[in-house]
Order: C-alpha cells, then structure tokens, then sequence
C-alpha cells in the first residue's frame, strides 16, 4: 500500500512538474521574426507581428483558446470596430468575423462577458465556453448619457472582483480655462465640468442602463486616464494620467520652452474611493518632485499646491502619452516582471523645439502592490528609428497591452494597427 501510494505520489509530481514548466515558456512553435518584429527588447526576448489591420487598433484583449479582440478608435471601412483574429499554432493569426459599429478604446473579458465602451457608453456582449461572442449584433447597454467633448473623449475602464467597473470620463479641457489654451486665459473658479468629468466613475457590471445618477464619482482631479488597471496584489485601481499642455505658450514669462516641453509628469497614480489628484488646480513637476500650482490658477511655477491632493504613486517624465497600463500576472517573464506593470507610452507631439519622446513600452518593477525602483525601457523601436522619434513622425506608436494565456505580452499600434507579440525564449528553470 506504501508502495502504491509513494507511485502515485511520484507520478503526481512529475505531471505537476511538467504543468508548471510548460506554463514557464511559449509554446515551441512561435518563433520570433528574424528582425524580432523592428523591435528593441532586453536579452532573452522576441517579438512577432501577429497580425494587420490596417487600423488604428487601440486595446486588446487575447482569450485563452488563441481569439485576439481588439477594439478600432472608429469604424472600419465595414462600418466595424471590434475586429477578432484567431492564432495559429506558429503565432500569426487570420481575421475571423468582426461587429459593433462605434468607435472608441477599451475592450475587456472578464465572467463570461466581452465588455467595450464607445466615447459614451459601455456594451457587454455574453460569451460561450469558448469566449466567443453569442449575439454580437444585440450588446447589453449597461452605462449610458456619458459626456464626452472634442479631447480626451474616450472612455477606457478596468473591473475590480467584486462586480464593479471603473470608467474614465477625461476633461474636455487643457486646464479648465476661460478660453481652453489661450494665451493667459485665467482658470474657471470651482472648474464646473468635475461634476461629470475629470475623474474616475464606478458603476455595476450587472445592472443595465446606468447613468450618471447611478454611479459614484470614485475619484476626481484626473485629467485624462487612457491607461486604467486593477492591482491584484493589493485589491486597488491603479490609473495612468495624461499630463496638462501649454505652460510656455500660455505663460511664457513663467515657464521655458524646455521647462514646457519636460513638464509636468505623466502620472501614475493608486486610487482609493474618495480621492482628489487635483487637476486643474495643480500639477506634479518630477523635477522638483513637488506638486505645484497651476499657473491659471495663481501658481508661478514654484509655488506648492494645497496638501490635501494626492501624490502619484510614480512620476515619469512629461508629454509622452500613457496610453495603457498592464500588471503583468503570468509565469512566462522572468521572476522580476512579475506583479509589476508594463506601460506603453503613444508619444509626444507637443516638446518642439525639444525633440519629441516616447515611444516605447517601459516596465515599472512593483514590490507588495507599489512600485519598487527605477523603470525602464522595456520595448523600443516602435517609431522605426531615432530620428523618426525625434521629428514625431512614428511609423507605429504603441496604444494597447494584453497578457495572452501563456504570459506573452501583446502589444496594439494604432498608426498603421499592427499586433506584436512580445516573448520570452530563454529556457527558464523552476526557482
């Protein structure tokens, strides 16, 4: 009977040994492009582009039986924003069907529903076992009546565990000014538009229909979130903002051409109910590592804004477009990406006559739910090369980030809608 039971042991062991292994790496038959796609990677890893579509193709979302959903800013040529490839065993994937005729920028699965938002509303769409859409041309409505304006008009949005969805519902505005980027234009007093913008709004997963009335403004003093996460570690929502424009053309007596084209940060920043980041009244400079009041509202560049605003988690550097936010959960990365957060930055536009930055799709290391170090260049090569980075002219921009089932990283290009697939192909050993 020992004998037996110590067989079954054994063999237990060794199926979960093999398991765990084949979790560590992609599979054997995805391999990366001979140029690893155009892209610059640490040691160790490949990139593939997946697939084309000729779109401006902005998040993702990637089932564990090999369908890749991503979401279009507008309707293709066939009137369709949702496009679904399907992968082949090498990597690559075909077009399969596509549906939703709205634009927009967030795409998600989660308890057997496909969830996309156009620049007003969010659709839930039900899925089989195989996370297929069941009736792609009847979308439950759950949010409705979001406001939306002629900038930072798109409403991404990331779900917790507990059936709660959080919605970006960006400002219509530079910096809540009388005339929006004039040149002195002072700031609104009170800034009336954070009663339904400029902030993070939670409503329910499962109940149908919902307006303003029926959410709860979760966060305010967010200018713009197009990168939204929730952190498994530590239960929390995690958002990555788009920082103010204009200093120096607005106020050029305060603030430098380079001091305009560096400031202020592109914040990351963990939110909890309740929260105020402070937009418009202030901004965060990562120079001075100080959050400063905003010029349109009686700041000089070097006075400190009130205390009662929130800190970011982290602060990088200005103008470079935090397009999406990731925490990278799987097993396929070594052991330091895990927990942490990969962040693709679209780019700048707006740092002339300083070169233009960005680009590129970094990795903030995390430790217990917060970040823990220096980040780091983790995906280059985007733009098609140095100079095209510096002029503003990319060939692809990085917009949206997916974890596939085997821990590959995915990454969208919403210029000309490429679909890379980021892996690791060193053969990693159990720890």
């Amino acid at each position: 009977m020992k004998n037996k039971l110590f067989r079954l042991a054994a063999a237990f062991t060794v199926l979960l040994v093999s398991i765990t292994l084949y979790a560590l790496k992609p599979a054997a038959e995805v391999i990366p492009d001979a140029d690893n796609a155009g892209l610059k990677l640490p040691a160790g890893f490949g990139a593939l582009k997946v697939a084309e579509t000729a779109a401006k193709a902005r998040h993702l979302v990637v089932t564990p039986q090999g369908d890749i959903y991503v979401k279009l800013a507008k309707p293709n040529k066939e009137g369709k924003s949702i496009l679904v490839y399907h992968e082949g065993a090498n990597g690559k994937a075909e077009f399969k069907t596509s549906f939703g005729n709205y634009g927009g920028t967030e795409v998600c699965l989660k308890n057997g529903y496909l969830y996309a938002s156009s620049n007003t509303e969010v659709f839930r769409y039900k899925v089989n076992d195989q996370n297929e859409v069941i009736n792609p041309d009847q979308p439950e409505k759950i949010i409705t009546g979001l406001k939306a304006g002629r900038q930072h008009e798109t409403k991404s949005f990331t779900l917790d565990n507990d059936g709660n969805i959080y919605v970006n519902i960006g400002a219509w505005f530079n910096s809540c000014q009388e005339k929006d980027r004039g040149f002195h234009s002072p700031g609104i007093p009170g800034c009336p538009i954070l009663d339904s913008m400029g902030g993070v709004w939670q409503f329910k997963t499962d109940k149908l229909n919902q307006t303003y009335g029926d959410g709860v403004r979760y966060a305010t003093g967010l200018r713009n979130m197009v990168g939204m996460d929730w952190n498994q570690q530590d239960n929390q929502l995690f958002v990555m903002q788009h920082g103010r424009d204009n200093l120096n053309s607005s106020w050029p007596e305060l603030y430098t051409t380079k001091q305009s084209a560096e400031l202020p940060a592109e914040c990351l920043y963990a939110l909890k109910k309740g929260d105020n980041a402070g937009w418009p009244y202030m901004y965060y400079d990562q120079i001075q590592h100080k959050k400063i009041q905003a010029p349109e509202y009686g700041g000089d560049g070097k006075k400190e804004a009130d205390a009662k605003f929130i800190d970011p988690a982290m602060a990088y550097p200005g103008h470079m477009a935090p397009n999406a936010l990731l925490f990278y959960t799987g097993n396929q990365f070594p052991e330091k990406y895990k927990n942490g957060a990969f962040i693709a930055f679209h780019g700048s536009w707006n740092r002339a006559p300083e070169p233009q930055a960005g680009y590129f799709v970094v990795f903030q290391p995390f430790k217990n739910g917060k970040p823990d170090g220096a980040w780091e260049v983790f995906a280059d090569g985007f733009s098609g090369s140095p100079e095209k980075t510096a002029a503003g002219r990319a060939d692809h921009r990085p917009c949206g980030l997916a974890q596939g089932s085997d821990g590959s990283l995915y990454v969208t290009d919403d210029s000309k809608g490429t679909i890379y697939r980021i892996i690791y192909t060193k053969k990693q050993q159990l720890k």
